[in-house]
Formats: C-alpha cells, sequence, structure tokens
C-alpha cells in the first residue's frame, strides 16, 4: 500500500481492506467507529491528554502504522513459503563423511534419536541457523531445492524455525492472556482476539491440569507452560519448522501435540528417547558421534507395535491421573 493510500483513504474503508488495522488502533485504545475522516484527521483530532496517555506524538503514531503495515505486507508471500528442506551431508566428530539423503516436507513428523551428547542438538541448530556448510559438521540446508535466501538467516521477519527447549524459563511475569497478545502483536496477527482464546482452549486441551488466561506464566508447571507453547507455536508462529528436544516428560498430551503441528502443516523435527514419540514419526534420524549415521523408515511392523505402546502409555497416565485424584493403587486392571 502506497504511503499516500495509507494516510488519506477514509478510515472505515481502509480497515475494510485491511482488518488487521482495527487491531492496531485498537492497541491504542482508538476506536475507528468513533473517527470521521482518514487517518491524518483522526489523528489531528487527538487531544493533548489522550496524547500524554499514549506517551507518544502523532508523527510517531504515524511511523508505528507505517512499521504495521509494512510488517503485515512482508509476511506470508508465496516466496516465502517452504515447501521442502533438504539436509545435504557433511562429516562426524571424527572427520568422517557422513552418507544419508534427507528432505523434509510440511506435515512430516522426523524423529531425532541417540545417546546423550551423540549430536541431536548439533543438528537440530544446524536447521535452526540453515548452515551452509559454516558449522562444525560441514552440513548444508536447501529450502525449495535452492540455496537459501540471507534473509533466512538474518533477518527478524523471516525466522525459519520455532524452538521448544526441555528447559524453559519465562523472564517476564504476565499473565498467559498478556503472554499471546504480546506475542500476536509482534507478529501482526490478525482477529487477534479470537486467536488468543484458540491458544488458551487449545493449551489446556494438551495440559494435564487446565489453567486460566489471567495465570502469570511464572506459576504455570512445565506441562502447563510446554501446552502452552505448543499452542502458541501452532496458532500464531509463521515459523514452517518446529523443533522439540525431549518432550516425554512434559505432563501433555503428547500425540494430541503432534497432531497439532501436523494439521497445521508444520515439519517437526523432535529429539526423543521415547519409543512412542520415536515411532510417530515417518522417519528417524539416528546420530552418533557428531553425524547422522542411519535414516529409518518406520516400517509397518512398527506402527502395528505402536498401537499396543500407546495402550500402555494411556494406562500408565490414568494411574498417574488416579494418584493426582488421591485415589490408591490397590487394584489395577493389567488388560
Amino acid at each position: 500500500m502506497k504511503q499516500a493510500e495509507l494516510f488519506t483513504t477514509p478510515l472505515n474503508q481502509l480497515c475494510a481492506r485491511m482488518p488487521e488495522l482495527s487491531d492496531f488502533f485498537a492497541s491504542f485504545e482508538l476506536e475507528v467507529a468513533q473517527y470521521a475522516g482518514d487517518v491524518d484527521t483522526m489523528l489531528a483530532s487527538l487531544s493533548a491528554t489522550q496524547l500524554e496517555h499514549l506517551g507518544m506524538t502523532p508523527a510517531q503514531l504515524r511511523t508505528a502504522l507505517q512499521d504495521y503495515v509494512a510488517g503485515i505486507e512482508a509476511l506470508d508471500t508465496e516466496d516465502d513459503r517452504v515447501h521442502s528442506i533438504r539436509i545435504l551431508p557433511g562429516r562426524d566428530k571424527g572427520g568422517h563423511a557422513e552418507a544419508f539423503e534427507l528432505e523434509l516436507l510440511p506435515g512430516q513428523i522426523v524423529s531425532i534419536v541417540g545417546p546423550t551428547g551423540s549430536g541431536k542438538s548439533r543438528l537440530l541448530a544446524d536447521i535452526e541457523w540453515v548452515a551452509q556448510g559454516d558449522t562444525p559438521t560441514g552440513r548444508r540446508i536447501l529450502l525449495n531445492g535452492a540455496q537459501p535466501d540471507p534473509k533466512w538467516r538474518f533477518s527478524t521477519r523471516h525466522k525459519l524455525v520455532a524452538q521448544l527447549s526441555q528447559n524453559m524459563n519465562f523472564v517476564m511475569d504476565l499473565t498467559v492472556e498478556e503472554f499471546i497478545r504480546v506475542h500476536g502483536e509482534s507478529r501482526f496477527v490478525p482477529d487477534l482476539e479470537q486467536k488468543i482464546e484458540q491458544v488458551q482452549d487449545l493449551a489446556n486441551a494438551l495440559a494435564g491440569e487446565p489453567f486460566a488466561p489471567t495465570t502469570h506464566i511464572t506459576a504455570l508447571s512445565g506441562g502447563q507452560s510446554r501446552a502452552l507453547m505448543i499452542a502458541d507455536i501452532a496458532i500464531l508462529s509463521s515459523s514452517p519448522v518446529v523443533l522439540i528436544d525431549e518432550i516425554e516428560n512434559a505432563g501433555i498430551e503428547r500425540k494430541k501435540a503432534l497432531e497439532l503441528l501436523v494439521q497445521k502443516e508444520k515439519i517437526v523435527l523432535i529429539a526423543t528417547h521415547d519409543p512412542i514419540l520415536a515411532l510417530l514419526g515417518e522417519k528417524r534420524l539416528v546420530i552418533s558421534n557428531g553425524g547422522i549415521k542411519q535414516v529409518i523408515n518406520t516400517s509397518a511392523a512398527e506402527r502395528e507395535n505402536l498401537i499396543e505402546l500407546e495402550r500402555m502409555d494411556r494406562f500408565m497416565m490414568e494411574l498417574r491421573q488416579r494418584i493426582r485424584n488421591g485415589e490408591t493403587l490397590e487394584v489395577l486392571d493389567l488388560k
């Protein structure tokens, strides 16, 4: 949108053309319906008291609006969509060449397995940094079959990866609703009020124990924090890849969480020691001595075994819930 159009188009027409602008004005407690005319007319009509309350001058509001529109227009262009990620082999810690072929597609789950210290985190970092032969492994990452535009490495607006680590510490004492709102506003998310509610509902569906929008994020349990972040990534994040480092002990509905991310067409990479999570993936990468030693496609026999493993897992979850409820385990139905 040209600057002249942005500031001279009547407000009602402007917001009809770009509904996200209503959220922008609302964040400054400015209701578009109360103002006739265009943006410049609205800004000129603001009283000294209103401007003092906002802590901004009309010129600063003008600049903020320009930046907001630029951010919206920079999102979700066809050129920015990731249809595939190809990982080209590098070397392990001993300098031995890797030998594998690997392409990741939207909607896939790929598990990463190996002993502690084997190099799982190094692989995740290579993908997150969009390595171009300039990391210790020497691997290269291609996007859509080609060398990626530098923006995927250096632009804050083009973040390839959303990462969920096993250690999460919030440093801001916001409520859950405030946390979601800040993230949504920073990403220019349209229909933000609806999205905030969706994130909250999904997080409670994943968490072992529900929590309210007014709960402070520093008061959330580990499982609740993980549930919130997974729901937040699924609904608000435009990053095409989700890297998850160990969620087996997170106290959340793990399979439901992964299904949610797959439905959102995310490429899900999960470092895990959990056999259920490992078999939920289409492939698993076996890491040893810093290198990818093997790529295993999940077999039909493993899929059948997964059914029994999930039954056992549900049974253990029921026992954990009984313990939480103060019940005894003197009688167990092991069938």
